[in-house]
């Protein structure tokens, strides 16, 4: 089922064209072996799938980057016009939340939800997807505040943790010892803001707004799938093939490099 899926979602093409080309595939490798037809696949589309694992339980990702986009079967751009003019559709649109492994360009977690579902409200979850320690969480100033900065201490206590303060935040007036936070804007109003975001290495930030553009160019914009679990399903293949890719895509010395614990 995952195969027919993959399949699919790499040549963009529905269940049915799907089950075609991997019956006519295996048809030419000799196999006899039974492909589910097009409703199976559609059927068990709702049903939760393991996420493939993108680091071994223990290991670490120096700098996480944390970012989301939007998705909708008709369309970016138009379902976001239709949100901010009041246009009425049948068809909704779903937010998805990635953190990107900034070293590597590896998916380590994602989430899909819908339209209401706040950014800050998936640090957590993202979070949990990753088994060992981070280094460094990188975000944008929409996920500035107190929130986040404590979901990513409960996960990781060593954490440096590199988002903007907003533009008209102070410095605590009290005595007690200044946090990340606090520092962040220490340093802003002391230096300036781009001096901070290449001295704190916020730049990398970016590299999951690619991974985002990335997914919507192969995977493609818009969502196949018609229930939520079966978009958080056809989301977590989409995820896994982006992976894929870009494993294909490094270096061997890469590769090895990245494979020894």
């Amino acid at each position: 089922m995952v195969c027919s899926k993959t399949l699919g979602l790499v040549f963009g093409l529905r269940l049915r064209q799907a089950e075609g080309l991997l019956e006519s595939v295996l048809q030419l490798m000799g196999l006899a072996l039974a492909v589910p037809d097009h409703t199976t696949l559609s059927r068990r589309a709702r049903m939760a799938i393991c996420r493939e694992a993108a680091r071994k339980s223990g290991s670490t990702c120096r700098t996480v980057a944390c970012s989301g986009g939007q998705h909708r079967p008709a369309g970016l751009r138009r379902g976001r016009l239709e949100e901010k003019h009041g246009a009425r559709s049948r068809r909704g649109w779903r937010k998805l939340h990635l953190a990107l492994d900034a070293d590597s360009g590896e998916i380590v977690a994602h989430t899909l939800t819908d339209k209401d579902a706040g950014d800050v409200s998936q640090v957590a979850p993202l979070l949990d997807q990753i088994g060992g320690p981070i280094a460094q969480f990188t975000a944008d100033g929409a996920y500035d505040g107190k929130p986040t900065y404590d979901a990513v201490i409960d996960h990781s206590a060593a954490a440096a943790i590199v988002i903007p303060p907003r533009d008209n935040a102070v410095e605590p007036s009290d005595d007690r010892p200044p946090g990340q936070r606090n520092r962040h804007i220490a340093a802003i109003n002391s230096d300036g803001r781009m001096k901070w975001q290449v001295s704190n290495g916020y730049g990398k930030r970016s590299l999951v707004e690619t991974a985002i553009g990335r997914y919507k160019s192969i995977i493609g914009r818009r969502l196949r799938a018609r229930s939520l679990p079966g978009q958080q399903t056809e989301v977590a293949i989409g995820c896994a093939v982006l992976n894929r890719m870009l494993a294909c895509a490094r270096p061997k010395a890469v590769r090895r490099k990245a494979a020894t614990p």
